[in-house]
């Protein structure tokens, strides 16, 4: 069968929730995937910032080989090695005292959305506890993580959502302020917005949020998602600026690959709100999943993916800012480290499909932002590569 011929069978047995571009990707090495076709395609994807360490890293394969060859999942019934280890890496990370291992980013937040509400019944027994959450943040596809998302496009069909969630305008503090009564228990935003734009949190506005919390004993939920595990330069985002939260959130790179996410907590929001019988999964934490947090930790410090991240992400921004100079249709650079974009003054659809067929994946963040999300192993020739196939994409009569 062709590849067209397996993307027809493809739409006749899969529920139609993704506009799929038009190819199969088959296998990858290093920062770049291939089609059934044979097609090379340089990836500035990464599976939505997924895949920090590229693809084929021998080391990263071979663990989870010897993994499956022990035992792959137990259930949370019993302990198991992978897990025990990999908490303790990942604590030793954050700086955070107790982890809880998910399948996904969205069952993260929806754990930290419990936590934080359990933590404010335990303190008065009251049932009515409100959150506030960002205008345009992205938390996930969850009941949960929906309620606290804020794009009503994504909320709208499937209300109501869980009550008493509020939204505030990312880096507006005041409008933050405006919000909390006593009533509030949780602040949540991501440390850098994702899906709603690349937005960074401002030093000022996250300082701010976290002197907030700290008066009223609300707890700040920071959702490390997308922007965690090295993205920004940083292990975390948040910590560029001192600013622990008490509850966060992580997945995405946390497995590369591997479905896995989990969310932590300091040690008095641990002794204070989720207790046995509250919170259980079947699959999250298994042997498996835990091996890959492992081995990913154990490789972001072997191969200085930090400093990598740290070497190249300027030489992106100059080269993005130099394209945005060049080009009347882009209208703004955002972001930060190697989680960047550039805002068009119109869909950018047509550009990304045009990259495609140049052999350069590119993804949107809304219908005008290009965002680019590479595998942290990235070079600076990549870089170039990248901006080559992007800049013949973009239509000649567009520029100045």
């Amino acid at each position: 069968m062709s590849m067209q011929e397996y993307i027809e069978e493809a739409e006749q047995s899969l529920l139609h929730t993704y506009n799929r571009y038009q190819i199969i990707l088959e296998k990858g090495k290093g920062v770049y995937l291939y089609d059934t076709d044979g097609i090379k395609y340089l990836d500035f994807v990464s599976g939505i910032a997924v895949f920090a360490l590229g693809y084929g890293n021998r080391e990263y394969n071979d663990a989870l080989k010897a993994q499956i060859d022990k035992v792959i999942h137990t259930s949370n019934y019993y302990y198991n090695m992978p897990a025990i280890r990999a908490a303790k890496k990942l604590r030793e990370a954050s700086g955070l005292d107790r982890v809880f291992f998910t399948n996904s980013g969205a069952e993260a937040i929806e754990g930290a959305v419990k936590a934080a509400r359990k933590y404010a019944y335990k303190k008065d027994g009251a049932t009515d506890h409100e959150i506030i959450a960002m205008e345009h943040s992205f938390h996930g596809r969850t009941f949960g993580a929906l309620s606290v998302t804020g794009n009503p496009k994504y909320r709208e069909p499937f209300e109501p959502m869980i009550g008493n969630i509020r939204f505030a305008q990312m880096n507006n503090l005041e409008s933050v302020e405006k919000l909390i009564n006593d009533k509030t228990c949780a602040i949540i935003l991501e440390t850098v917005q994702g899906e709603g734009g690349l937005v960074p949190a401002t030093e000022e506005f996250l300082k701010g949020v976290k002197a907030l919390c700290e008066e009223r004993d609300i707890l700040l939920i920071l959702d490390e998602i997308q922007c965690g595990m090295g993205r920004t330069g940083y292990m975390f985002a948040w910590q560029k600026y001192g600013v622990k939260p008490d509850i966060m959130t992580t997945a995405k790179a946390l497995g590369c690959g591997v479905p896995v996410g989990a969310f932590l907590m300091t040690e008095k929001v641990a002794q204070n709100s989720l207790e046995a019988g509250d919170h259980g999964t079947t699959y999250g934490g298994n042997p498996l999943a835990c091996a890959a947090v492992e081995k990913v930790l154990d490789l972001f410090e072997e191969n200085h993916i930090i400093d990598n991240v740290r070497e190249v992400a300027p030489y992106l921004e100059q080269r993005l800012e130099a394209l945005k100079d060049r080009y009347d249709c882009i209208t703004q650079r955002r972001g930060t480290g190697l989680m960047q974009g550039l805002v068009f003054n119109r869909p950018v659809r047509d550009v990304i499909e045009r990259a495609i067929e140049n052999g350069l994946l590119l993804i949107n963040a809304g219908p005008d932002i290009i965002r680019f999300v590479p595998p942290l192993v990235i070079s600076k020739e990549n870089i170039d590569e990248m901006l080559e196939i992007l800049e013949s994409c973009i239509e000649p009569q567009e520029t100045e």
